[in-house]
């Protein structure tokens, strides 16, 4: 017999799957972009006239594709460029695809840190970009966790390793993600902008999947295409704050000192990176708005007053549920079945040594100890990440409610020491109460949601 409590998980669960198929890149692609033979007509705005680009003046077409999403964008252009324009390129995707083109070259890119094939990725999109002029078009398509999936050190002498420790460092700092890309930009020979210089005479187009706040899409992939808004002094700033040089290896340190950032002059103001810039137009494909306002209209089909909390998801995984768990009781005693709707990144607090979880986890389970005071109430609490992926385990999420304590207590777990230890998979496995999506091929951010019904 399904209780009330388990069709609040089922509506949790509901809500986020179905805010995962409204924001389908296929379709998306549709909307903004399509091809009248070999002519590109861009709807950039339903009311403004399509920007029109004759394809076949160029003589080749570069797709550089990277990101969670990364595999899924390249398929969608792909199926709809003209079949006769002569196409290269690279995409960097978690997973690699089944049926390959062959005038693509395709890398597991790591993420949440870089490996091996983030580099080569790297190191080809930077050659084939190099090589292009002006007769030579290039898309960009950028997706959430670009950062690790195509990345190289602007110093060859710093190695894979130490540019993994480097990453690591900075994930752990306690850095907002807006400062953590401000350092990798400075270390990167593909950030902040760079991408784009490598070919300043070709014209650009970036085609963004935005796993952040429209305002804040300079932090897709660390703006590999778009100028710096950062300032050397604001490096220095952040890597003196955080006491990071001293964490970093030794290779990664000597970078730095060598830099001299307070110093520094800003090369992405020069001539050759205004011709560069001035090249280059971006078009936001989808969103974390529009995912967040799928989840709304879901939630309000099944009957929620739905309420989205605008804070932004810049804090720790307990910060977060204190924060959202007060306002939420607070709303519950106006509307009786309600839904507070969260969403961005959640900083993972995760101690040196570890279990298996990942913000989202550890969220729902810290929500739980709250919960528990509520032992008569239908209340739920779930968080997911968009990308099927939450942290380093298998999971995106999981839900909670205020028998989810107990529940763990009788499976012989000590809910205190898994949350201490970073370790919640396992335990909400055993519950029954993980979501387990694998790969989703989509970046928008993670989804919370606070659900109560009477």
């Amino acid at each position: 017999m399904t209780t009330a409590l388990d069709q609040l998980h089922a509506d949790a669960n509901a809500i986020f799957s179905q805010a995962l198929a409204a924001c389908d890149i296929a379709p998306a692609f549709d909307r903004h972009i399509r091809f009248d033979g070999k002519t590109m007509l861009r709807q950039a705005s339903p009311v403004l006239k399509p920007v029109v680009t004759p394809l076949d003046e160029y003589k080749r077409v570069l797709i550089i594709s990277f990101g969670l999403a990364g595999l899924s964008m390249m398929e969608a252009l792909l199926e709809r460029l003209p079949k006769k324009i002569s196409v290269r390129g690279v995409c960097s995707a978690p997973e690699l695809p089944k049926k390959r083109n062959w005038r693509i070259k395709y890398f597991e890119g790591g993420h949440p840190l870089p490996n091996e094939d983030s580099f080569k990725a790297a190191a080809e999109a930077l050659r084939l970009l190099k090589k292009a002029r002006e007769n030579t078009f290039v898309f960009f398509l950028l997706s959430g966790g670009g950062s690790a999936m195509l990345e190289l050190p602007r110093d060859e002498k710093i190695s894979l390793d130490d540019t993994i420790a480097f990453h690591e460092t900075l994930v752990s700092s306690g850095a907002t993600v807006t400062e953590i890309n401000t350092v990798r930009k400075y270390f990167s020979a593909v950030k902040g902008g760079r991408l784009a210089l490598a070919a300043p005479q070709s014209q650009k187009l970036t085609l963004l999947l935005a796993d952040v706040p429209l305002k804040d899409l300079g932090a897709v992939a660390s703006s590999p295409t778009l100028p710096d808004q950062s300032s050397p002094q604001q490096c220095a700033e952040i890597l003196e704050r955080f006491h990071l040089l001293e964490k970093f290896p030794q290779s990664v340190r000597e970078y730095f000192d060598a830099l001299n950032l307070p110093s520094k002059v800003d090369t992405t103001q020069d001539a050759c990176a205004q011709e560069a810039f001035a090249k280059s137009q971006f078009e936001t494909l989808l969103s974390n708005h529009d995912f967040v306002n799928a989840a709304r209209d879901h939630a309000q089909k099944l009957g929620y007053r739905v309420i989205i909390d605008q804070a932004p998801g810049v804090n720790g995984y307990q910060a977060t549920a204190i924060s959202l768990l007060t306002r939420f009781h607070e709303l519950r005693q106006e509307h009786p079945k309600l839904c507070l709707l969260s969403s961005g990144e959640l900083k993972p607090d995760m101690p040196e040594e570890h279990g298996c979880s990942g913000g989202n986890q550890q969220f729902a389970l810290a929500s739980a100890f709250e919960l528990a005071n509520y032992p008569e109430a239908t209340l739920a609490v779930f968080s997911a990440s968009s990308d099927g992926v939450d942290g380093n385990s298998p999971a995106a999420g999981a839900v909670a409610d205020p028998t989810t304590i107990a529940r763990a207590r009788a499976y012989g777990f000590d809910p205190e020491t898994v949350l201490t230890r970073f370790d919640a998979c396992p335990m909400f496995t055993a519950l029954g109460d993980v979501l387990v999506t694998g790969s989703t091929g989509k970046e928008f951010g993670d989804l919370r949601l606070l659900l109560a019904q009477q």
